[in-house]
C-alpha cells in the first residue's frame, strides 16, 4: 500500500528532473566545413579556384537576429582557465528577431554558420580550448 502512495510523488519528481535537464542543453557548433561543400562564385575571368582543406571551427557567440544583422553580442564575462577560457552571455533582455547562435570559421572567422535558439534560453557558456589545426579552436557551449 505504502508503495501505491509514493508512487505518484516519485512520477513527479522524475518528471521534474527530466524537465530541469532538458532546459540546460549543450548546443554544439559543426567541428569543421568540409572543402568539398565550399564553392567559389563570380571567380574572376582566366581564373581557376581550388579549395584544399576544410575551415575550422574558430569562434561562436549569441547573437541578436539573424547573421545579416551583424547583432553578435558584446556584454559578456570571461574567465580564464589555464588552457583557454570561458565567456558567459546573459540572453534574458528582448530579442525582437530571435536569438541566434553564430559559429565562425576559418583563421579569423571569414565564413559563419547560424541556427536560431530557443526563445527561452536566458544565458549560454562557451569554453574555448585550443583544437588541433591551426586558428581552430575546441568549443563547448552550454545554454540554460
Amino acid at each position: 500500500m505504502a508503495a501505491r502512495t509514493c508512487w505518484p510523488a516519485m512520477a513527479l519528481l522524475a518528471i521534474s528532473c527530466l524537465q530541469s535537464t532538458a532546459s540546460a542543453a549543450p548546443v554544439a557548433c559543426p567541428v569543421s566545413i568540409s572543402q568539398g561543400s565550399l564553392q567559389l562564385a563570380d571567380v574572376p575571368q582566366g581564373w581557376t579556384s581550388y579549395v584544399g582543406s576544410p575551415l575550422y571551427l574558430h569562434a561562436a557567440v549569441p547573437m541578436n537576429g539573424p547573421p545579416e544583422q551583424l547583432g553578435e553580442l558584446s556584454d559578456f564575462r570571461q574567465k580564464r582557465l589555464k588552457k583557454g577560457w570561458v565567456d558567459t552571455y546573459r540572453l534574458d533582455g528582448k530579442f525582437p528577431e530571435g536569438k541566434w547562435l553564430a559559429c565562425r570559421y576559418g583563421g579569423t572567422g571569414q565564413l559563419t554558420l547560424a541556427m536560431r535558439l530557443d526563445d527561452s534560453i536566458d544565458s549560454c557558456t562557451f569554453t574555448y580550448r585550443q583544437g588541433e589545426h591551426v586558428g581552430e579552436r575546441n568549443i563547448a557551449i552550454l545554454c540554460r
